[in-house]
């Protein structure tokens, strides 16, 4: 029987410790917004916090296909270490909303291939990979937009956007909004697209939240800029 390494050993350790914070009612609520695991994300940071950057074991988490393991992972990892074409991998497997989240603003943001992911995600025709293209995409709009065609940007939101898949349209209106509340040469159109075509008008928003409906939320985030 072969000797048992020390990483495989902790593989397992943390594998267990993570079974052991799975709470069924956790579970239910992630469950309604897709995801497939029942741990608190604030014992997975502190289960992270403890384990500091340790890159092998974020690899042989992430090959698990466990979601808690796979969360922890991108929380333990060095985003640089990656290359572009592992980085499409995973994205790729990163099925579950969550995961996919942590994967591109935790990892691809910080990754020297970010800016190549995104325009190849972009143009993808898997609406999930698409919409990672679009949340990097919006990343530049707010902190980086040279070289960005913005009035493009709202071509194509206005005429796909209204039939987008779920995790495609929340990106391509989280763009719409971005492009509104930075660029005040193109708020106008902005407002415009998002009160013709209407896209989460009616979702149910929380007290005290800003409504992701485009014209309401560049509103919102503009008067909250004007009242500093």
């Amino acid at each position: 029987m072969a000797e048992t390494t020390s990483t495989e050993a902790t593989v397992s350790e943390v594998m267990a410790e993570l079974a052991a914070l799975e709470d069924p009612k956790a579970r239910a609520v992630n469950e309604r917004h897709g995801d497939d695991h029942g741990v608190n994300l604030g014992k997975l940071r502190a289960i992270a916090k403890r384990l500091k950057t340790q890159q092998e074991l974020a690899g042989r988490l992430w090959a698990t296909g466990d979601s808690a393991a796979r969360l922890l992972a991108l929380l333990i990892c060095r985003p640089k270490a990656f290359g572009r074409d592992e980085l499409d991998g995973m994205l790729r497997e990163a099925r579950t909303p969550k995961v996919h989240d942590w994967l591109v603003n935790y990892v691809v943001k910080k990754s020297p291939h970010c800016e190549e992911l995104r325009l190849s995600w972009f143009a993808d025709p898997d609406p999930v990979v698409a919409s990672a293209g679009w949340a990097l995409t919006t990343e530049r709009v707010a902190k980086k937009p040279e070289g960005l065609d913005l009035a493009g940007l709202l071509d194509v939101v206005e005429a796909r956007m209204k039939d987008a898949p779920e995790r495609l349209q929340w990106a391509m209106n989280h763009c719409l909004a971005q492009i509104g509340i930075e660029h005040p040469e193109y708020r106008a159109r902005a407002i415009g697209i998002g009160e013709r075509l209407q896209v989460l008008k009616d979702y149910p928003t929380p007290p005290g939240c800003t409504s992701p409906f485009a014209p309401v939320w560049i509103d919102e985030m503009v008067r909250r800029r004007h009242e500093k």
